[in-house]
This record gives structure tokens, C-alpha cells and sequence, in this order.
């Protein structure tokens, strides 16, 4: 489960975010690029190649496809404090 204590600085204000790669818990986004090539409306990435959302989902079908790029997140480093 993503850390929500250590959220990547460039994250926009909402529910959804990814975590920071210094994350001592080994949730950190290790920029393997799953979210940002699967929903780049909503994940981008950062000059290190690491994830963080760029725009919040507001419909059904966009928190659908956030939760599978979260789903598919190899080290868990994509949360939701909706």
C-alpha cells in the first residue's frame, strides 16, 4: 500500500497520488513506467523518470483506469485517499 506520509512533491491536490522515490518503506516509485505510459491523462513523469499525477479522475471510467495502472504498480508506490 502506497505511503501516504511521503507523497511525490509534484503530485496536483486530490485523492489519488504516488509516492516519493526516497520512500524508506520501499514503496517509492521505482519509474518503471507503468502508470505514465498506461493513463498519461493522469500520471506523468518527473526529470528522473518517477510517476506522480498530473490531473485527478473525476468520472467512473477514470477511476477505473487509475486503479488498474495502481493495480499493475510493481512496488505499490500509487494510492487513493478517496
Amino acid at each position: 500500500m502506497a505511503n501516504k506520509n511521503m507523497k511525490h512533491p509534484k503530485n496536483v491536490p486530490g485523492a489519488w497520488y504516488t509516492t516519493d522515490p526516497d520512500d524508506d518503506n520501499g514503496e517509492g516509485c521505482i519509474a518503471c513506467n507503468v502508470c505514465y505510459t498506461g493513463a498519461p491523462e493522469f500520471f506523468a513523469e518527473d526529470e528522473d523518470g518517477n510517476a506522480y499525477v498530473v490531473k485527478q479522475p473525476t468520472t467512473p471510467e477514470e477511476n477505473e483506469l487509475c486503479e488498474e495502472q495502481m493495480d499493475a504498480c510493481p512496488v505499490a508506490s500509487i494510492g487513493n485517499d478517496g
